[in-house]
């Protein structure tokens, strides 16, 4: 990957991809989950939390990082999935389909492997009579075994009880010297028991070893994210458009626009537009609402229902009470709006002093005139006025009109002299630095 960042921690869908892994993984209640990391994986093994990790100390094969699990697996009967952190895409459904094949037809070893359009990079699984009879590695590939089109994806099932068995069946025998999990099928064989292939879709299979194969999969991905979110009700405009994360939740209805981005953490409620060109992370957004177009929401963020939030319109941990308006060009951070408030355009909530973040708090139905900047910590009660291009630095009481804004002077019939002034002190300007 050329990158400090551990590769299964590289992001897909706003989640590391590992993520993926262990949550589909977590959706078929495993008895235990173990995570094999390289030494010194300190992040990785954070990853994996709260779920324990042990460490291959040498990177020789994936026999050998399978047989570093053993010890946590002592006194484990049932079946062993194993499965890989850079391959985010494999479903739950799959990996059931490879344990209920494996448990129907009593297998010490399963495989799931895929059609693949171009198998030239991959090893052929190769039947016999229905069972698995080798797995054939690319390059050893030879005669009608470079025809086969059925591929191996790593992804493997194995009897616990057998486990032992079958690891310590692994020999390394090759140029590589490594112990490769794929000979279990040959142990497994020459043992007298069942090896089985499941056929899944390529698609799933998609490893990831680079950033151009990084960006393959989150295309994948997004349309996987999409086509849900489409089934489940949602409207999109242009769906190619709309960047989804993993964990987007949406109620029925909802409508969005072109270019749309959603971050981690965003929960949609039903009947909710979002117009083109949002961007929204880490936020709730309540029934009914309208957001948009160029709004965005940042993590912290609670929108209750009716709430309009409008054109380059920015939200910070900030919560906006129901059928609140803040429809133009207004910064609001580490506020909260009270319900019916309306924020005027170009109004600011001063949160940041240079040192310390703080709150504004604006009441219920309230009027903040356009262009105002609300320092603070200060607070704006119910049914208070603030006039447009007020600095409000002290609490506002309900019910009263506050502003704070110079008083206007107009000096008649000046405007002339004031230009032939600008203009000659334009031109000295000009002419000292032509002499430069």
């Amino acid at each position: 990957m050329k990158s400090a960042l551990p590769k299964v921690l590289h992001p897909l869908a706003g989640w590391p991809m590992l993520r993926h892994v262990l949550e589909a993984a977590a959706r078929l209640k495993p008895a235990k989950v173990i995570g094999v990391v390289a030494p010194g994986a300190k992040a990785v093994a954070a990853a994996f939390a709260p779920h324990p990790t042990v460490v291959q100390e040498k990177p020789l094969g994936t026999g050998h990082a399978t047989r570093a699990a053993l010890g946590q697996l002592k006194g484990h009967r049932g079946p062993v999935l194993v499965v890989f952190g850079d391959a985010p895409l494999v479903t739950t459904a799959t990996m059931r389909n490879l344990l209920a094949a494996c448990a129907a037809e009593k297998a010490a070893v399963g495989v799931l492997g895929f059609r693949a359009a171009d198998p030239t990079p991959y090893g052929r699984l190769i039947l016999k009579d229905g069972e698995l009879e080798k797995i054939v590695e690319s390059k050893d590939a030879v005669g009608a075994e470079r025809d086969v089109d059925f591929c191996n994806s790593g992804v493997m099932c194995l009897d616990g009880a057998l486990l032992p068995k079958l690891l310590a069946g692994i020999g390394n025998d090759n140029v590589k010297r490594e112990y490769y999990l794929v000979d279990a099928v040959a142990v497994a064989r020459r043992l007298g028991h069942l090896a089985i292939a499941v056929e899944g879709d390529e698609e799933e299979f998609q490893g990831i070893n680079s950033r151009s194969e990084l960006a393959v999969a989150e295309t994948s991905l997004q349309w996987r994210l999409r086509a849900a979110a489409l089934e489940a009700g949602v409207t999109m405009t242009d769906p190619g458009t709309v960047w989804l994360a993993a964990d987007t939740k949406f109620g029925t209805d909802v409508t969005i626009g072109p270019n749309v981005r959603f971050g981690p953490g965003v929960t949609v409620a039903s009947n909710v537009e979002i117009k083109a060109f949002c961007d929204i992370e880490g936020g709730r957004i309540g029934r009914g609402a309208i957001i948009g177009p160029f709004a965005r929401i940042r993590p912290g963020s609670e929108i209750a229902e009716d709430v309009h939030i409008g054109n380059f319109v920015e939200l910070k941990a900030t919560k906006m009470g129901r059928g609140a308006k803040a429809n133009h060009l207004a910064y609001l951070g580490d506020s909260d709006v009270g319900a019916g408030s309306n924020i005027g355009a170009g109004t600011i909530a001063v949160n940041y002093d240079g040192y310390g973040k703080y709150r504004t708090v604006v009441g219920t139905d309230v009027f903040i005139g356009s262009n105002s900047s609300l320092i603070a910590p200060v607070k704006v009660g119910k049914g208070a006025n603030v006039t447009a291009g007020s600095v409000i630095s002290e609490d506002v009481p309900a019910g009263a009109v506050a502003f704070g804004r110079a008083r206007q002077v107009t000096k008649k019939g000046r405007a002339a002299a004031l230009r032939a002034k600008l203009a000659s002190r334009a031109a000295a300007a000009k002419r000292a630095k032509n002499k430069k």
